[in-house]
């Protein structure tokens, strides 16, 4: 018999990656079924609908997101490396996605905008998250005395969030990295601008 959490996290992986590379919409759970050599029955086990796992299979690789880049932060001396770290992950997105079928955030928000509701309050839930991390980084910076009191730590952090996600939708649509270079480049400018 097989451990319910395992058997979750089974599923989950592989709804997770699916999603991701086929799209929500195009997913069904005949598919994941059939990658898993599981049945309908089991996946309904774990989750009630297809809605719910595909909420639970985007917070799922969300996580491991959040993993990833808390790696890259930890053990960074002040707010320019926190940072600088932050940028370099999303750099590496481009080259090496740590997620199969690249940013799964910008994939469900590109799919769920207009057509399920659901999903992109998950995705607005956690793209919140993210900018607020990105503020604590800030904030830590401003109360150590790295940066200035007078950077606007929720501006700048949304316009980090919001324009590296960009960048990197049209550095797969276009497929070079002169967006995302661009953009980093600005962004790097204006936290010097603050740097005490």
């Amino acid at each position: 018999m097989r451990n319910p959490e395992s058997t979750r996290y089974a599923i989950l992986e592989a709804a997770g990656k699916m999603f991701n590379l086929q799209g929500y919409a195009s997913t069904s759970i005949s598919d994941i079924t059939q990658e898993l050599g599981m049945t309908k029955g089991a996946i309904y086990r774990h989750f009630t609908n297809k809605s719910e796992l595909e909420k639970a299979a985007l917070r799922h690789l969300s996580a491991k997101m959040w993993v990833n880049l808390g790696e890259r932060i930890q053990g960074k001396k002040d707010v320019f490396e926190k940072m600088e770290a932050i940028f370099e992950y999303f750099m590496a997105y481009t080259i090496q996605s740590p997620i199969i079928g690249g940013c799964p955030l910008l994939n469900a928000a590109v799919e769920a905008d207009d057509t399920n509701p659901d999903l992109c309050e998950v995705v607005n839930h956690i793209a919140q998250q993210i900018q607020s991390s990105i503020i604590r980084v800030l904030n830590n910076g401003i109360k150590h005395g790295q940066l200035s009191k007078d950077l606007n730590t929720e501006e700048y952090a949304s316009m980090v969030f919001s324009s590296l996600e960009g960048a990197i939708m049209l550095t797969r649509v276009s497929r070079s990295e002169m967006h995302l270079f661009h953009v980093v480049k600005l962004l790097k400018q204006e936290l010097e601008r603050n740097r005490i």
